[in-house]
């Protein structure tokens, strides 16, 4: 089974946009919850112009499925946030200083002693560590040697090129994600998945424990509602 986990940040830069507590993020998530998924992911930046850092100990204290935090771990505020929450599992992503929206994974073979270092307090505290990588066979195969537990593929480029050519989209992220399988790590993916592109990526890349989904869930969300639009979403991955 392919979890869903429902990125909440574009809920808190609607709340953040006017003040106040409207919408309550809190609530929310525990309606994602209620609405049947299976985990919520949050991706807190240092300027917190969504997610605020409070946010992330409040969530914990009241989260019931899977709490998955994202974040840049060079960011020393970041990783003291994560060792204080402990998630049950961190993803780590590799954006620079006031970055809109993430673009890329991590060179796993040129910062190899890097994410090593990095890695290390985290599988010390006991939090499951995914690392945010391009589905290229070497950055997956340097990837397992990080002691990462699983690798989160970023599927931009497949949602770009899915409309005109999906299976030439797809392709690299199924070789991606058996490779990763054959290593003994675990395979999440996660930006621009949609309910257009969702069950064409399931149905191709195996095994996938996790998406996690948030800008076209809310933009969905405006008009199908949100309970309606996890299931829609459950369905893809069904």
């Amino acid at each position: 089974m392919t979890r869903l986990s429902v990125n909440i940040n574009k809920i808190a830069t609607l709340r953040n946009s006017r003040g106040g507590n409207n919408p309550d993020l809190i609530q929310v998530a525990l309606d994602c919850e209620r609405f049947g998924a299976e985990g919520i992911t949050v991706h807190p930046r240092p300027d917190e112009r969504h997610i605020r850092y409070a946010d992330v100990h409040a969530l914990k204290k009241v989260i019931q499925t899977e709490f998955n935090i994202e974040g840049n771990p060079l960011e020393e505020k970041f990783v003291e946030l994560v060792l204080s929450v402990r998630p049950e599992q961190v993803t780590l992503v590799p954006d620079a200083l006031g970055q809109i929206t993430s673009n890329h994974g991590w060179d796993t073979v040129k910062h190899q002693d890097l994410l090593i270092r990095l890695i290390a307090p985290f599988k010390a505290a006991g939090i499951r560590t995914s690392i945010f990588v391009d589905p290229i066979l070497e950055m997956v195969e340097a990837a397992k040697t990080t002691g990462a537990d699983r690798i989160e593929l970023y599927t931009e480029p497949f949602a770009e090129d899915f409309p005109n050519h999906p299976t030439q989209a797809v392709t690299a992220y199924r070789k991606a994600a058996f490779r990763a399988h054959q290593l003994g790590l675990g395979v999440n993916a996660g930006h621009d998945l949609s309910l257009e592109n969702l069950a064409f990526f399931k149905a191709n890349v195996q095994p996938l424990d996790e998406v996690s989904i948030g800008h076209a869930l809310i933009c969905d969300a405006l008009y199908y509602g949100l309970e309606n639009t996890i299931q829609l979403y459950k369905r893809q991955l069904s």
